[in-house]
């Protein structure tokens, strides 16, 4: 049972040795302290947006994250998934704004290695993709009442606009650079596909709109790899859910297919259909709907991340921006 205690002090009332670390994977500037409880190893993440850009360029006030752990929601996953917190405590400063600390068990070891470069098992990744399905289909009609992450939040975080702030304020995070690069190269070899992508970034409401028409789930938005483990169970480790709320499920697959690119041990296309088959198998209908809310997912995960394929392979680009074109009339 995850326990939502009163403050940051009840929470870490009884850690030993406190050691501060940097997950190479947290690309997002948040801190992490190793902890010992009562001879059990745990993680502390502080969510805070003075420190955190996503948090600053998502809304996000520090609250967010309690809402979430709080609401019950994630007691409808389905077993197969694991989001390691074990408590949260949330303080507000005398400015009105927030820090949350999240406790979590130490799952270090069992994370996929994304160091070495090699693509994962593709056993690990049929299984991840079939416990995606299984989430989603857990969750199936799923509907914010709790005050998660807004739709539009996705589509309006990686962009120029983003990094052109977190430069004004004297950030020191690479990620925000890398956008700006990654946008100015885009435009250079595919303009006319860079400039629509932007101006979607900047109003996002026509795909928004073409994407709630299809049907909706719980969504965790950062399915990557980075995120990623296996219990020796086979039970799934996901992480960080930050950037939670309702979308539409094909969201979360098109962005481990965007993000994940150069681990993925098959084609995307072979990884679609595994996910496909895996809600079928669920009992849900992939009627009409589900063409439309790929396709139109596709299109939304280059608008994400379409900036970092701009300098990696021809190919990679080449793909994405095919898909961008076969779902712009969606929107149009």
């Amino acid at each position: 049972m995850l326990r939502v205690c009163a403050s940051i002090d009840e929470l870490l009332a009884d850690a030993g040795r406190r050691v501060g670390f940097k997950d190479a994977e947290s690309l997002s500037g948040s801190r992490f302290e190793r902890v010992e409880i009562h001879g059990t190893a745990y993680v502390v993440k502080w969510l805070d947006a003075r420190d955190d850009w996503i948090m600053r360029a998502s809304g996000d006030d520090g609250s967010r994250q309690t809402r979430l752990f709080s609401s019950g929601v994630l007691d409808r996953l389905p077993a197969s998934l694991d989001h390691c917190v074990v408590a949260i405590a949330t303080d507000e400063r005398s400015d009105g704004t927030f820090v949350t600390a999240l406790l979590m068990h130490d799952v270090s070891g069992a994370m996929v290695d994304c160091e070495t470069g090699s693509p994962v098992a593709w056993e690990t990744h049929r299984r991840f993709l079939a416990h995606m399905a299984a989430m989603h289909a857990a969750m199936w009609g799923f509907r914010d009442e709790v005050g998660l992450t807004p739709p539009a939040v996705h589509y309006t975080v990686l962009t120029p606009e983003t990094a052109a702030r977190e430069l004004a304020r004297g950030g020191t995070d690479p990620v925000p650079p890398a956008v700006a690069a990654g946008w100015r190269r885009l435009k250079e070899i595919e303009p006319r596909v860079a400039t629509r992508a932007h101006e979607i970034t900047l109003n996002p409401s026509s795909l928004l709109e073409a994407l709630r028409s299809t049907p909706q789930a719980l969504i965790h938005a950062d399915w990557k790899f980075g995120n990623l483990g296996e219990h020796r169970d086979g039970r799934t480790i996901l992480l960080d859910w930050d950037r939670t709320g309702a979308g539409a499920p094909a969201m979360d697959l098109a962005w481990y297919l965007a993000v994940n690119c150069d681990l993925l041990p098959e084609s995307k296309e072979e990884s679609i259909e595994a996910y496909a088959q895996s809600l079928t198998e669920l009992g849900v209908d992939l009627g009409d709907w589900w063409s439309d809310q790929l396709r139109l997912s596709l299109l939304g995960a280059f608008v994400q991340l379409g900036w970092s394929k701009a300098y990696g392979d021809p190919g990679e680009l080449a793909w994405w921006v095919r898909h961008f074109n076969e779902a712009e009339s969606l929107i149009a």
